[in-house]
């Protein structure tokens, strides 16, 4: 069964160059937290992702996968 993947978290640091350790260092969280996130191996909070989406400057939406079929 495949992993299910809910957030972009991985996909907009990519498109901005920028990596997991510059976001860790950012928000102040655990490395591996943030590659958790980045992974989907976890979910960062709603909260968190608030933070993210700011330190990104991206709207936090950006931040997660689409429901609706194109």
């Amino acid at each position: 069964m495949d992993k299910k993947v809910y957030n972009r978290i991985k996909a907009v640091l990519a498109e901005q160059g920028k990596t997991n350790k510059w976001l860790a260092e950012t928000l102040d969280r655990n490395i591996n937290t943030v590659s958790k996130w980045s992974t989907n191996k976890m979910q960062p909070t709603v909260e968190s992702l608030f933070e993210i989406a700011d330190a990104l400057q991206v709207d936090v939406r950006s931040l997660l996968v689409s429901t609706k079929q194109h």
